[in-house]
C-alpha cells in the first residue's frame, strides 16, 4: 500500500471494504500505485469503490458520533471515554485533539480519492461512455459530500479539485463561500444530472440522493452572508423532489425503521452500508459502532450480565434535560419507541447470599428472563401517570427489580437510546456492527423543507410537513392532538421536532450550526459544556498538523491558539 501525503491531506489507496455482498464488490487494490491500476476497467471501478470506503471511517465509528453528537443540547458526556473535550469545549478542545485532526484527514482523503476518479476517467479506455459519466458523478456526489463536511466543521478550508500525487506543502484557505460555488454545488448539479434514480447496486449514490444533499447545502447557505437571495426556495424544491418520488415513503410506524432486518425500506433515500460478513470475520475494520455509545451501564446490574441482546455499554453519551422533556409522551410513541425500558434478568438469583444479605433489590428471588432493571423514563406515560411520581421509594421497595427514575440517573445510568441496537454481533466484545448507516432518510427530508419553508415565511407549508412528521409519531388514536398549527411554527420548534424524530443519528451538531444556535441551546441545555461554549465554537480549530506542514504556516481560525 502507497501513501501520498498533501500537508496532512494523505492520498491512501486503500483496500475497499464496501457493504453488502450483493450491492458494492469488494476490490483489494493494496500494493499497487495508482498509475499502475487506474489505468484500465476494473482498476478505476475499484477507485470508485474505495471513494465510498473512506467514509467509513467517520460515519459508524466513534469519531463520527462524537463530532455530531457531543457539545448539543441533546447530548452530554457519560462515565467513559476519552474524547469529552468535544462534549466540554474545554482547554482540550484545541488544534492539537485527535479527532479534530482525523475528521480533517478523513475527509480530505476522500476528495482526493475522488479527485483521482475525475481526473483520471478520461485516459480509461474501453469503457461504456454513459457508465463512465455515472461513475465520475458518483465520485463528484462522495467530494461534494466531504467538502461540505469540512466547511460545517472548519468554515474556510483548503480547496482543491486536482488529484494530489507525492508531497506538497502549499495550501491554501479558499472562502467557503467559493467552495459552495466553485465546488460543492457544481459537484451536485452535475450529479443530479447524470446518477440513476435507482441504481441497481443499493447503496451507490443516486439522483435523489444528490438531490437531498444540495437542499441541504443550499439551506445552509442562506443562513450565511453570502446567501443567495433564492438559496431557501431552491433548497424547497430540490427536496420536494425527492419527497414526491415515488421510491419513497415514510413507514407507518417509527419503530419499523430500526428493525435491524428493515434496512433497505421505504424510508431509505440513502445509506452508507455495512456487510455482516465482514464486520463479523474483521474484513471491515469500521462497521456501524453505534451500538455502543448510547448505552448506559446495565452489565454491571443486580442479576444482570452483557451479553449481544443488551449491546457493550461504552457509556459515552448520555442524554440532557431538554432532550428527556422534549417529547410529550402521553400522545408521542417516538420516546418509548427511541429508548429502551426493560433489561430482563440473564443471570438468576435467589435474593439472599448465605451471610444472610440481600444482592437482589429487597432480597426477593429473580429468575432469568424476570425484569431486571426498568427505566419507566421522563414525565407523564401514554396513559397520563407520572411516573417518577409512581415508582416513589416505598413502590421501590415492594418490588424485585431495580427502577431507576429521573432523579436517579448519572454518568453511568440513564435512558439508552435503541437505534442502533446489533444483537446480531457474533459476540459480546465485537465492536463492529452490520446496520448501514442511515445518512438520509424521508423524515429528515420533511423536516428540513419545513425549514426551507419556514424561512420564506410559509408557515402553514411549514407546518404540513412537520405534520406528516408528528402524524406517523402518535400513538393511535392521538393523531389529531399532535398537530400543530402555522402559528406554532418557529425555528425553536423545528429543532425541538428534529430532536424528536433524529435524535442521535448524526445530525444535531450540524443542525445547530447552520441555524446559529449552537451557542444559545448549549448554554441552556447542556451543563457540561455551558460555562465554556463560545462564540468560535461554531466552528473547530484548524488541526496543527495542517499549520506545521504547511509552507509559511496556516492560517488559524479566530478565537483558537495557533
Amino acid at each position: 500500500m502507497k501513501n501520498y501525503t498533501k500537508l496532512i491531506i494523505p492520498f491512501l489507496v486503500v483496500s475497499v471494504f464496501i457493504s453488502c455482498e450483493d450491492i458494492l464488490k469488494e476490490d483489494n487494490i493494496a500494493n499497487v500505485t495508482e498509475s499502475e491500476y487506474y489505468t484500465d476497467l476494473a482498476g478505476f471501478e475499484a477507485a470508485v469503490n474505495a471513494t465510498y470506503g473512506i467514509m467509513k471511517e467517520f460515519y459508524g465509528p466513534e469519531i463520527g458520533w462524537t463530532m455530531t453528537v457531543f457539545g448539543t443540547d441533546t447530548y452530554r458526556a457519560g462515565a467513559d471515554g476519552s474524547h469529552k473535550y468535544m462534549a466540554r469545549y474545554d482547554s482540550g478542545h484545541n488544534s492539537e485533539a485527535g479527532y479534530i485532526r482525523d475528521t480533517w484527514k478523513i475527509f480530505y482523503r476522500q476528495i482526493n480519492q475522488a479527485n483521482a476518479v475525475v481526473g483520471r476517467s478520461e485516459g480509461i479506455e474501453g469503457m461504456d461512455t454513459a457508465l463512465k459519466t455515472k461513475r465520475v458523478a458518483e465520485a463528484r456526489f462522495l467530494r461534494a459530500l466531504a467538502y461540505f463536511n469540512l466547511i460545517r466543521h472548519y468554515g474556510d478550508v483548503h480547496l482543491s479539485l486536482e488529484e494530489t500525487e507525492g508531497v506538497q506543502i502549499e495550501a491554501n484557505k479558499t472562502a467557503s463561500s467559493e467552495i459552495y460555488t466553485k465546488a460543492i454545488i457544481p459537484d451536485l448539479e452535475f450529479a443530479i444530472a447524470n446518477l440513476e434514480d435507482n441504481p441497481s447496486d443499493y447503496g451507490r449514490a443516486s439522483k435523489p440522493a444528490a438531490q437531498f444533499l444540495l437542499a441541504k447545502v443550499l439551506l445552509r447557505r442562506s443562513y450565511t452572508s453570502f446567501a443567495a437571495g433564492d438559496d431557501a426556495s431552491k433548497a424547497e424544491s430540490f427536496m420536494s423532489q425527492v419527497i414526491n418520488n415515488p421510491r419513497f415513503e415514510l413507514l407507518e410506524n417509527f419503530s419499523d425503521i430500526w428493525k435491524i432486518d428493515n434496512e433497505q425500506n421505504a424510508e431509505i433515500i440513502w445509506s452508507i452500508q455495512n456487510a455482516k460478513s465482514q464486520v463479523d470475520e474483521g474484513l471491515d475494520d469500521y462497521g456501524h459502532r453505534g451500538h455502543l455509545y448510547f448505552l448506559m451501564e446495565y452489565d454491571k446490574k443486580l442479576a444482570m450480565t452483557r451479553d449481544t441482546e443488551n449491546g457493550r455499554p461504552w457509556k459515552r453519551f448520555r442524554p440532557t434535560p431538554y432532550l428527556m422533556q422534549v417529547w410529550d409522551r402521553t400522545k408521542d410513541r417516538r420516546y418509548d419507541e427511541t429508548f429502551k425500558h426493560v433489561w430482563y434478568a440473564n443471570v438468576g438469583t435467589v435474593g439472599i447470599d448465605d451471610k444472610g444479605d440481600n444482592i437482589t433489590p429487597n432480597g426477593l428471588p429473580v429468575a432469568v428472563g424476570d425484569t431486571a432493571l426498568y427505566i419507566p423514563g421522563p414525565g407523564l406515560d401514554r396513559h397520563g401517570v407520572d411516573q417518577d411520581g409512581y415508582w416513589n421509594a416505598a413502590k421501590q421497595e415492594t418490588v424485585n427489580f431495580q427502577v431507576y427514575t429521573s432523579n436517579e440517573w448519572d454518568q453511568r445510568t440513564f435512558p439508552s437510546l435503541n437505534k442502533w441496537i446489533d444483537p446480531t454481533r457474533p459476540n459480546i466484545q465485537h465492536t463492529q456492527g452490520q446496520r448501514d448507516f442511515i445518512l438520509m432518510r424521508l423524515a429528515d427530508a420533511y423536516l428540513i423543507r419545513a425549514e426551507a419553508r419556514l424561512k420564506q415565511g410559509n408557515t402553514a407549508a411549514a407546518a404540513e410537513d412537520i405534520n406528516k412528521i408528528r402524524t406517523r409519531g402518535a400513538w393511535d388514536g392521538k393523531e389529531t392532538e399532535m398537530q400543530i398549527t402555522a402559528a406554532e411554527v418557529n425555528l425553536d420548534m423545528i429543532l425541538d421536532e428534529r430532536a424528536r424524530e433524529l435524535v442521535g443519528e448524526g445530525h444535531r451538531w450540524y443542525d445547530l450550526t447552520r441555524t446559529g444556535t449552537l451557542v444559545e441551546r448549549v448554554k441552556a441545555h447542556n451543563s457540561d459544556a455551558k460555562e465554556n461554549i463560545q462564540s468560535h465554537h461554531i466552528v473547530r480549530p484548524i488541526p496543527l498538523s495542517q499549520i506545521d506542514r504547511t509552507s509559511g504556516g496556516y492560517e488559524q481560525n479566530p478565537g483558537y491558539a495557533q
